[in-house]
């Protein structure tokens, strides 16, 4: 019994020393390969992510742009806004010039984004209907649910005239019937010089009864500006309103057409140049756009920050995001 015992502890075996320290070793090899594969799998994957969501922002914001700059200095028939008469008032927080015309901008310091300015008519067509007057300073009436609202401001033309000014009255969509009273709303209506009304007695006349060929448009202004947004990241603002994050800068050079100033001109731009070098904003009659759009994480391109050009000027970031410029130049379709 013992001598059995003893055969069978003879011929058990097990691993060495030597042989588990050899197998440790193949396995911190293997591990080290995969947690390698799985770091490069991860790192392009932030990649293709953060490209994904830049072209989708860079191309999202030039399309909005590009629409709105097409449509910049639409005044109905009336081509020219200084045949308008401005009638809301001057000292109101809400007052916009819209008689300086449909396009303007600043110019952002060393390199800073710039901003752009568009004003015009918009959505709104409608026919002006009877009774007509018979004082300019009588309501104007337009078919009912037209989608007015009060506080709008809206223009109203003949294509010889027009007069923008700000509704007042609470129901212009259900009543089909626009006021243009004073001390209502901001910046409200005051315009004491109006020729409307002789001898400047009745400070919400229009300048002029309108009638049936006449129609009334709303207006708007639109701004864009680059500012910090709510998750931190730059952001492109309409009108202060954060539209669309991830875009880091804007800039903006303006196409001015001088082959006959002051006349109807070729239509094609002459040069382009930033805000503070246009000779005069009536002259630009295309507008070239560079959108900068930025990853939102950090650590992507291997530790080299990644050059990139604006408008012939080569910029060299601070960080190691990835950025991509999305240009376009846009006609103003209304001064063609």
């Amino acid at each position: 019994m013992n001598k059995m015992t003893a055969n069978t502890y003879s011929k058990q075996s097990g691993m060495t020393l030597v042989e588990i320290m050899i197998a440790m070793l193949i396995g911190i090899f293997l591990t080290g390969g995969v947690l390698q594969v799985f770091s490069s799998s991860r790192q392009t994957y932030r990649v293709h992510e953060a490209t994904s969501r830049m072209q989708e922002n860079g191309r999202m914001a030039l399309e909005v742009l590009a629409r709105d700059i097409r449509m910049a200095d639409f005044w109905g028939c009336v081509s020219d806004p200084s045949n308008f008469v401005n009638n809301l008032d001057n000292t109101g927080t809400g007052y916009i010039d819209f008689l300086t015309g449909g396009v303007d901008g600043t110019e952002g310091a060393s390199g800073a984004p710039d901003s752009l300015i568009l004003r015009g008519g918009f959505d709104t067509n409608l026919n002006v209907q009877p009774p007509y007057g018979p004082q300019a300073s009588a309501n104007i009436k337009v078919p009912p649910n037209n989608g007015l609202e009060q506080f709008d401001i809206v223009f109203v033309s003949d294509c010889e005239a027009g007069d923008i000014f700000q509704i007042t009255n609470a129901n212009p969509d259900t009543a089909g019937t626009v006021v243009h009273n004073t001390g209502v709303g901001d910046p409200g209506n005051y315009n004491v010089t109006n020729p409307g009304c002789p001898g400047g007695g009745n400070a919400h006349c229009l300048s002029k009864v309108y009638g049936a060929d006449a129609k009334l448009m709303a207006t708007r202004q639109i701004t864009y500006s680059i500012a910090t947004g709510s998750e931190g990241q730059p952001a492109l603002f309409r009108n202060g309103v954060e539209f669309l994050d991830g875009i880091e800068n804007l800039q903006i050079l303006y196409g001015e057409d001088t082959d006959a100033p002051g006349l109807a001109g070729s239509g094609v731009a002459n040069y382009y140049v930033p805000a503070d070098q246009v000779a005069s904003m009536e002259s630009v009659v295309s507008i070239r756009i560079a959108v900068v759009a930025r990853s939102y994480d950090d650590n992507l391109t291997g530790g080299v920050a990644q050059d990139y050009n604006l408008f012939g000027t080569t910029v060299t970031p601070a960080d190691n995001r990835l950025r991509q410029v999305y240009t376009s130049t846009v006609a103003v379709r209304n001064r063609l």
